[in-house]
């Protein structure tokens, strides 16, 4: 099982934003294991962070913007692109403005410096989301299709038509996401003349440039226009070369425009929140149609890691009540887990079996019986213990404590002949015997109740 990774050290870049023209810093800082990409505006008297996470999907006119209450962060996906075809699970991305820098239009400066850094193997394994199903997405209307279809790797086709002279039919693909850096990095941004215009015009790429964004001329320019650009540009002379590209930009590759497409498809897929097993096939792909796509497997994963865990009671349980009373110091009618039937470094997955002989159904309540929502979390939190103390060598010497309860929501009804099934899982790395789990309880296939909960180790009882 491939480990997750994050840089080795902290990397800064500095340079000005495609559409908002503003003068950014922008430095990549190593994140824990399973802390995801994440964003972090530190310009504002409270940082505000904001995870890279398809529902936090703002706007998608000539960009991908992410927006967290009033707070956005436009053209986020070459950086992600970039940590994903390094293959950086882990990454907080911190901001002096509300625009990463645009630098050549692609996804090399940035790549370049995280290969000179390094890159840290950690001790967790890779979620994948794989595509286990054909998935698809369609705009008729634009004529833009993207789907999902199983694969053994990641693996990403593009095809484009812009049906003009100097920019027709081309198509793009990697047979893995290893060939990213070398086959895909360094396709810059493109627009048209007439989109040019109309941008300038509009003041919606204050940051543009010629080094930064290769500009192919669908008509013939006029004077006037020609003007306008060497203002815009601040260069004495502009002019259109054999290729049909403005001034003296050289392609790197005769189909670099499709190759960024192929760049915007794997960072604006980024934000589904799990490395992709799969291939991805886009027809005609743009950031509306790219995050929208990621939105249906953001949701699809979310679904999916809510289905309840499959228990089959014929199984012998990795920890019978026996085995519990011996690590955790509850006794009935305190004693709320009756066995443990998975756990590894990450996560644990126990059963409490709701009986009619509970003593608190005797005043909750008389002649309509409900598992009180307290006696839920406590249940929850003594799966959570069990996974605690199995962290240390000698856990009959040990108590966890619980220190926080964050997010509990209560879904359904919990009655006398439920069996509850609990799964927690680590939310980060246990460290001064500081315990963060997110918790779900269900019955059957339904969640009933979910939780993060917070809890300390500490040392007290001695042999």
């Amino acid at each position: 099982m491939a480990k997750q990774q994050t840089i080795a050290s902290p990397i800064t870049f500095k340079g000005v934003g495609l559409h908002t023209g503003a003068e950014t810093t922008m430095t990549l800082y190593p994140a824990e294991p399973n802390k995801g990409i994440c964003f972090v505006r530190k310009d504002l008297p409270s940082p505000v962070h904001i995870p890279a996470l398809a529902n936090f999907v703002n706007s998608t006119d000539r960009g991908t913007a992410l927006r967290k209450e009033n707070i956005v962060i436009y053209t986020v996906e070459h950086i992600l692109a970039a940590l994903t075809g390094c293959e950086i699970d882990n990454c907080e991305i911190h901001l002096d403005g509300p625009e990463p820098p645009i630098m050549d239009g692609s996804a090399w400066p940035f790549v370049e410096k995280i290969l000179e850094t390094g890159v840290i193997t950690q001790d967790a394994d890779v979620q994948y989301y794989v595509i286990t199903e054909v998935i698809t997405y369609s705009d008729p209307k634009h004529n833009i299709e993207i789907m999902a279809v199983p694969a053994d790797e990641y693996r990403v086709t593009v095809m484009v038509d812009y049906n003009t002279e100097v920019l027709g039919t081309q198509n793009a693909e990697i047979l893995s996401i290893k060939d990213f850096v070398p086959q895909i990095a360094k396709a810059r941004t493109f627009s048209f003349l007439h989109e040019l215009e109309y941008l300038l015009d509009n003041g919606l790429i204050k940051g543009g440039d010629l080094n930064n964004a290769i500009v192919y001329v669908d008509k013939k320019p006029c004077e006037e226009t020609m003007r306008k650009l060497q203002k815009a540009f601040k260069k004495e002379k502009v002019s259109v070369r054999e290729n049909g590209i403005l001034d003296n930009l050289e392609l790197y590759y005769p189909n670099e425009a499709a190759r960024h497409k192929l760049l915007d498809v794997v960072g604006d897929l980024t934000l589904c929140g799990k490395r992709i097993k799969g291939h991805i096939i886009a027809k005609k792909p743009g950031h509306r149609a790219n995050t929208e796509f990621a939105k249906m497997l953001f949701t699809r994963i979310k679904q999916e890691k809510s289905q309840a865990p499959k228990y089959d009671p014929n199984q012998p349980p990795v920890k019978d009540v026996v085995e519990i009373m011996k690590m955790l110091p509850h006794r009935p009618p305190f004693l709320l887990v009756d066995k443990i039937i998975y756990i590894d470094d990450q996560s644990v997955i126990g059963v409490k079996s709701v009986s009619m002989n509970e003593p608190f159904f005797v005043g909750h309540f008389p002649g309509a019986p409900v598992m009180p929502g307290v006696l839920q979390v406590e249940a929850m939190a003594q799966v959570g213990g069990i996974f605690a103390l199995s962290t240390v060598p000698d856990p009959h010497n040990y108590l966890t404590y619980f220190l926080r309860l964050d997010e509990v929501k209560f879904k359904q009804k919990v009655v006398p002949g439920d069996t509850l099934i609990f799964r927690l899982e680590l939310i980060s790395p246990i460290r001064r015997g500081i315990v963060q789990m997110r918790g779900e309880a269900f019955v059957g296939s339904k969640l009933v109740m979910e939780a993060q909960l917070t809890a300390q180790i500490v040392k007290e009882r001695n042999d």
